[in-house]
């Protein structure tokens, strides 16, 4: 065998190993790349569970508050069609009311009108459900006499009486598809949503063909897998092969699918295989080439020898005289095989460095994307405390109203209301303290506090009888309103848990304050009791959940408690043996007593201009304010104010950040220029409660921030005239 065939097979085992090296580590990367697309899809999937779970709560909240209707609850039918149908018209994407009774016949639907014939009932097995469980249920999307796709939500409702029916809305999935529509997806992914009886709700391709009908036979065998989540490869309803990642937890039973092309997902692994295929074969050419050449060019001499061997060291091309000597020809061969191990070496060395930084830009690449992730859940959940607030803001500021007037036939329904709007108002807070606890911003504002004056406070809101053991004076650095937030957190969650004998006791002990919260509740076993501090962790509960909670409570207290430079531990003797939390907090030196609130400059009524585009809040609000002795012009745009404010002339502008035409802002400063010499008190009432917002309320010139929805005290505090300046940030 010729001298140049063995450097070429040589050269060709050699860079055998690297290709292998190369293509393992380009398929190891690809697959790693694949997982984190498939985690990342199977991530928004269970994101659209969440946003449509929402929208079904949204609505059953809509109709539980409509159910309490006074004529219903007396069982007047023919005033309650009154009130059902203006509901109906007011929601864009319902078609109508029906009222059925425990028989399951049809006492009204809006759709038909008052005196027309009311229909068949349309799916009667949702209806059979929500009879049988009395628990809200969605039923399955179907198509009307009219073509118009909707499914129905409906409710259980007891009267007075005891009587039994079921309130059903009929509801277009507008929403629904406008939700999946506005998610950036690469083209030719698809996002469906699947109802209860496997039929698509909404659908971001085709969505008018496809709703109602069933998605494709693949992905409905991929969704039958036997796991409530998972990833895997099923063809759409046009026929494209697409790597799919569905969930099912949403309490509805609907399923949300995220398909991208599977083309698109090995695309760029398929181009860097391309391309380290083409390095490889170019290599390998080079290889041949320079073998040629050595074995053409054999030294015929000793001194082209130590030449070559000269160049050798230096790092210089090797040049190698022809020689037909058999001993020079083998010296030679030795210094070419030396020469080329130095070549493959630094290619070796190019190669690994090049791999290196691939695996650093993949790096850097994933961390930008959960950045990316971690903002988009920090806004998404400002703009859920902003929607949630909104709408409970009319709702406290009118059960503010009716406690005022305190008419005695509704107090028993007044007081459910806001256990239950303070129910509500408290999930959002815990939602929004997580959220800032996990992306690192949440904060105290410290200073000396006397807590067992803090401890005596909390324990005298409690709705439930507490006994409490505390010294007068007990003084430690922190934030009061945080503590409070500790306290009633432990007090909630041992009334939440079947406590009737709740004792709070605050000790110093060692430099320390102890303070102990122990309840005779259901307790806990020791699984529970190792992670009761995680977010979400909660005991386990019945299927409809009597005591409620999204298990961040105690999560929260253990990092207030850390934020203050304290800890907390939890007890239990075990199951309905009650349980047992401790805080400890160091002590401080006594400090000075808060000064009391001065006088404010007035109290009398004033004029008051009140801007919100949200027409019951608005109404509402000034309701509460004329029931203070307030004047109240009541505008809902911010063309509407600025025209009418030199006229009006108000002493008290309170507005909504959120307006149609101009945010509340630059409203803010519009006013300031234009106000006259006589003062003018600038109060900022909106959903949004982060402390960028009260940051950006106080530098646009307002003098209170709240945060809504507002209580009936904050709203008379915002329109007294030099009350001083208070602001929140819930």
């Amino acid at each position: 065998m010729s001298l140049r065939h063995l450097l070429i097979i040589l050269t060709a085992i050699g860079l055998l190993p690297m290709a292998l090296l190369g293509v393992w580590s380009i398929h190891a990367a690809s697959q790693y790349q694949l997982r984190e697309q498939e985690r990342s899809m199977l991530d928004l999937a269970r994101a659209l569970s969440s946003a449509a779970d929402a929208e079904l709560d949204a609505s059953v909240a809509m109709l539980n508050s409509t159910a309490r209707a006074p004529s219903l609850q007396a069982g007047d039918i023919e005033g309650f069609y009154d009130v059902a149908r203006g509901l109906a018209e007011a929601q864009a994407e319902w078609l109508g009311l029906i009222l059925t009774d425990n028989a399951g016949n049809v006492l009204f639907n809006t759709i038909a009108g008052r005196d027309a014939a009311p229909p068949k009932v349309v799916d009667p097995d949702s209806l059979r459900r929500v009879l049988a469980t009395r628990q809200p249920v969605v039923g399955r999307i179907l198509r009307g006499a009219k073509g118009r796709a909707a499914f129905p939500v409906r409710i259980p409702v007891i009267d007075d009486d005891g009587e039994l029916y079921t309130l059903t809305a009929v509801i277009r999935p507008d929403r629904i598809v406008q939700m999946i529509q506005r998610q950036s997806m690469p083209e030719g992914s698809v996002i469906s949503i699947i109802d209860a009886d496997g039929k698509l709700v909404a659908r971001s391709r085709n969505q008018d063909g496809t709703v109602g009908g069933p998605p494709s036979a693949s992905l409905m065998q991929l969704i039958g897998s036997a796991k409530a989540e998972n990833v895997g490869s099923a063809a759409t309803l046009e026929g494209e092969t697409v790597v799919s990642a569905y969930t099912t937890l949403s309490h509805y039973g609907w399923t949300v699918v995220v398909g991208q092309p599977a083309a698109q997902l090995r695309s760029a692994a398929l181009q860097r295989m391309a391309v380290y295929g083409a390095g490889i074969l170019a290599s390998l050419g080079a290889c041949i080439g320079i073998a040629s050449l050595l074995s053409a060019r054999i030294v015929t001499t000793i001194k082209g020898l130590q030449t070559g061997a000269a160049a050798l060291g230096t790092g210089a091309p090797v040049a190698i005289v022809p020689s037909r000597i058999a001993e020079f020809q083998l010296i030679g061969a030795a210094l070419e095989e030396a020469e080329r191990q130095r070549a493959a070496q630094e290619q070796e060395r190019a190669l690994l460095m090049s791999s290196l930084k691939q695996a650093l830009e993949s790096q850097q690449a994933a961390l930008a994307r959960a950045g990316e992730a971690g903002r988009a859940k920090d806004e998404f959940l400002a703009v859920l405390g902003h929607e949630l607030r909104n709408p409970l803001s009319p709702i406290v500021t009118s059960l503010d109203l009716m406690d005022m007037r305190d008419e005695p036939g509704g107090r028993r329904e007044r007081a459910v209301m806001r256990r239950q709007t303070n129910h509500l108002r408290r999930l959002v807070d815990d939602l929004l303290d997580v959220s800032r606890i996990t992306s690192g911003k949440l904060r105290i504002d410290s200073r000396q506090v006397n807590f067992a004056e803090v401890v005596r406070h909390a324990v005298a809101a409690s709705p439930q009888p507490v006994a409490l053991s505390a010294p007068a004076a007990l003084w430690v650095r922190g934030d009061d309103s945080r503590l409070t937030q500790v306290l009633n957190n432990l007090l909630s969650n041992a009334a939440r848990f079947g406590s009737d004998d709740t004792r709070v006791t605050l000790t110093a002990d060692g430099g320390m304050a102890r303070l102990v919260v122990s309840d005779n509740g259901i307790g806990m076993g020791p699984e529970l009791l190792a992670r009761v501090f995680e977010p979400f962790m909660q005991a386990p509960q019945t299927l409809e959940r009597r005591t409620g909670g999204l298990g961040l409570g105690l999560a929260i207290v253990r990092k207030l408690v850390e934020l203050h430079g304290g800890s907390v531990t939890a007890d239990s003797a075990g199951a309905g043996q009650g349980s047992r939390f401790e805080v400890v907090l160091p002590l401080s030196e006594e400090g000075a007593a808060a000064p009391a609130a001065g006088p404010c400059a007035t109290c009398a009524g004033v004029r008051v201009l009140l801007v919100d585009d949200n027409v019951d809040a608005a109404t509402s609000a000034a309701a509460l304010l004329e029931q203070l002795g307030h004047e109240v012009c009541v505008l809902h745009s911010a063309a509407e104010a600025l025209a009418r404010f030199r006229q009006y002339a108000p002493a008290v502008a309170i507005l909504d950040i959120g307006l149609p035409d101009m945010d509340g802002y630059a409203l803010a400063a519009a006013l300031r220029r234009a106000q006259g010499p006589a003062p003018l008190r600038l109060v900022a009432l909106t959903g949004y409660g982060q402390k960028e917002d009260v940051e950006r309320a106080a530098a646009a010139g307002f003098d209170l921030h709240l945060t809504k929805p507002a209580s009936a005290d904050e709203l008379r505090r915002a329109a007294t005239v030099g009350g001083g300046v208070i602001r929140r940030a819930d």
